[in-house]
């Protein structure tokens, strides 16, 4: 590699992380003044429900903004312009929508631990053992936590439509935004689905099955329609935005897939989670499948038997994690992140995009699929 290239390889790399930082805080400063702005109208309903908003802030507050720079970068690489409020809204927006998404999750999941500290329906039930509150302090920190999730779905919808109005880019937009959110609620009906029928259904499609799930619960809202909103928004034609679906699509599977892996084998100081978390959730994941398929039936029989168990001990953990790596289902998985990840940045590599937003998706995409958190 000649200097002169490597010195462009530089510069493209300091532009990207200096609009990529500045994005990030803009749209931090735009969640900020929304939040701020409910804080008199809830405050006049009762000082009580403000801790709804306090819940949102929390959650909305760091993490990777992995969404709303997906769109930063769909919108740059279509020529949009780097400090235009329309996408500083946009990833506002799709921030409120995750939110909105982890909060049920964590519910739907029985998950009390969210990027290390707890989670909202954990937070709620915490605060009526605190008060000494009457009735049952659990059925009150999901009731809380799914009226918080509501509240936030409801902040994201208001927080899209102030994009402006109803152009032809507008519309396309409001399609990817629409069809995001329902592929997303469909995706976790199919979820919690497969926890509990998928033991009833052929082994020989357990895998299958859990790929399609991945890919609507998570995949496509990941990467995929934060990218295209994004190309949608600046206007993007048909081609481009079939090319960042190609590039989009396996990164969030990739993506997906490593959580997988981690949700089994990742470390809790870094994950956040307790160790072996998915496994006492009963998810029904592509290497759960794998390890189902590629074991002997006795191995078999003792994962399908103890997935979902909320007593599920760490021995058995360790019996289980061992049965993945015996059956080779570990690295099936790795292998099926890689070709995902290849698929993905040679479909990259193709787009004709500036350089400076390619060297910035490239970034994105390497951090994606070899994260450890």
């Amino acid at each position: 590699m000649s200097g002169g290239t490597l010195n462009r390889e530089n510069t493209h790399d300091a532009v990207a992380a200096g609009e990529q930082a500045a994005y990030v805080q803009a749209v931090a400063e735009s969640l900020t003044a929304f939040l701020d702005s409910k804080s008199a109208l809830l405050r006049g309903i009762s000082p009580d429900t403000l801790v709804l908003l306090d819940s949102i802030r929390t959650l909305v507050t760091g993490g990777k903004r992995l969404r709303a720079l997906m769109c930063f970068w769909g919108w740059r690489a279509a020529g949009g312009a780097v400090d235009a409020p329309e996408i500083v809204t946009a990833g506002a927006a799709l921030e409120l929508f995750q939110a909105a998404a982890l909060i049920h999750d964590d519910i739907i999941d029985r998950s009390d631990t969210r990027r290390g500290g707890p989670s909202v329906h954990r937070t709620f039930s915490l605060l009526h053992g605190r008060e000494g509150w009457a009735l049952d302090d659990e059925r009150f920190g999901h009731a809380a936590a799914i009226l918080t999730g509501d509240l936030c779905l409801s902040f994201s919808e208001e927080v899209f439509t102030r994009i402006g109005p109803a152009t032809a880019t507008g519309t396309r937009a409001r399609h990817v935004f629409d069809l995001m959110r329902t592929e997303v609620m469909a995706g976790q009906y199919l979820d919690i689905l497969e926890e509990v029928a998928g033991p009833s259904k052929p082994l020989a499609d357990a895998v299958t099955r859990a790929e399609s799930i991945i890919r609507f619960k998570s995949a496509k809202y990941s990467t995929e329609h934060p990218l295209v909103l994004g190309g949608a928004l600046a206007g993007a034609g048909a081609d481009l935005l079939a090319g960042y679906s190609a590039f989009a699509l396996p990164l969030g599977e990739a993506f997906q897939l490593r959580d997988d892996v981690l949700g089994v084998f990742g470390d809790p100081g870094t994950t956040g989670k307790p160790a072996g978390d998915d496994l006492r959730e009963g998810k029904r994941t592509v290497l759960v499948g794998l390890a189902l398929t590629r074991s002997n039936a006795a191995d078999a029989r003792f994962v399908d038997s103890r997935l979902g168990s909320q007593d599920l001990s760490a021995e058995e953990i360790e019996s289980i994690r061992a049965i993945m790596v015996g059956s080779g289902a570990l690295v099936a998985t790795e292998a099926m992140i890689e070709e995902r990840s290849a698929t993905a940045f040679a479909a990259l590599a193709a787009l004709d995009v500036a350089a400076v937003p390619a060297v910035a998706l490239r970034a994105l995409a390497t951090a994606a699929v070899q994260r450890k958190s």
